[in-house]
């Protein structure tokens, strides 16, 4: 996701990050160095270099820094990006169930009725075109049951 623009909101303590689809918001308090009423900001700009995912600002006294556009959404809750940290995290359970499995690869697509190109999709961790449910399939042929697990956020 690229970031179109930001400012800063001293009243409110916040920068507002707007994306292509929505407009959101993240705190000073979450920033590192944090910007303070005795350091304000002195300059802030969208990076460039990072490609446009992130920004950079500089405070009064010198010392800059960098809030990529993923601090952003995780602060924000964005439910795709939720999605795909959980697509993540079960594509890199997957790699590593293959790793460790006796089943062979052909072993493995026989009994997901898929092709090998498939495979090799569903095992790509940066592919986010894939579904849950294919992964979940692709780990119950591993033998691996997959619960899911819904608690209280701690603070």
């Amino acid at each position: 996701m690229k970031i179109r623009s930001v400012m800063h909101n001293n009243r409110k303590k916040i920068f507002e990050v707007c994306t292509a689809k929505k407009k959101l918001v993240f705190p000073f308090s979450k920033a590192d160095p944090a910007p303070t009423i005795q350091d304000p900001i002195a300059e802030l700009c969208v990076d460039a270099e990072a490609g446009h995912e992130a920004f950079t600002y500089v405070l009064h006294s010198g010392r800059t820094g960098t809030v990529h556009i993923e601090q952003v959404l995780e602060y924000n809750q964005d439910p795709s990006y939720l999605r795909d940290l959980l697509l993540y995290r079960l594509t890199l359970e997957a790699q590593k169930r293959i790793a460790e499995s006796q089943l062979s690869k052909r072993e493995i697509v026989r009994r997901l009725g898929t092709s090998a190109a498939q495979l090799y999709r569903l095992l790509d961790q940066t592919n986010y075109r894939k579904s849950v449910d294919q992964v979940v399939a692709l780990l119950q042929v591993l033998n691996c049951e997959v619960d899911l697990v819904v608690r209280s956020k701690t603070a």
